[in-house]
């Protein structure tokens, strides 16, 4: 990697073997005396609207694939009310709900170097 430039980490959600893009969300870091902070995002609502929602089925699990091996994942479940859990997820796999409806899930990534967070919606069927 060239001095000076930091690639940013991707993440990536993936359904049945195809893969899609997490839409990224208040990037922080740090490496070679450069410092980056991209917090002036969209809401979260928005970043969702602009990712491809997902139709999933219930208790489909998700498998996830963040570079640069993250030290620790957060995953905050939004469901239409606004209302937000923190769901576990074992071995980068994400069980999705067992109530149909609309979901929007934020995934936040930290590294030592940094901080991410990830978006991306399902509709649960």
């Amino acid at each position: 990697m060239p001095n000076g430039t930091v690639s940013q980490p991707e993440g990536k959600v993936i359904v049945d073997r195809e893969q899609y893009t997490m839409m990224p969300y208040d990037f922080e870091w740090t490496e070679d005396n450069v410092e980056i902070k991209d917090l002036g995002s969209p809401d979260i609502k928005e970043l969702a609207d602009e990712f491809p929602t997902l139709e999933v089925e219930k208790e489909e699990s998700l498998k996830f694939d963040i570079d640069q091996n993250p030290l620790s994942i957060t995953v905050i479940k939004w469901n239409e009310d606004g209302l937000s859990d923190i769901v576990e997820m074992v071995d980068n796999q994400l069980t999705m709900p067992t109530k149909e409806g609309y979901y929007i899930y934020e995934l936040q990534a930290t590294w030592d170097k940094g901080k991410e967070s990830f978006i991306f919606d399902v509709d649960v069927k």
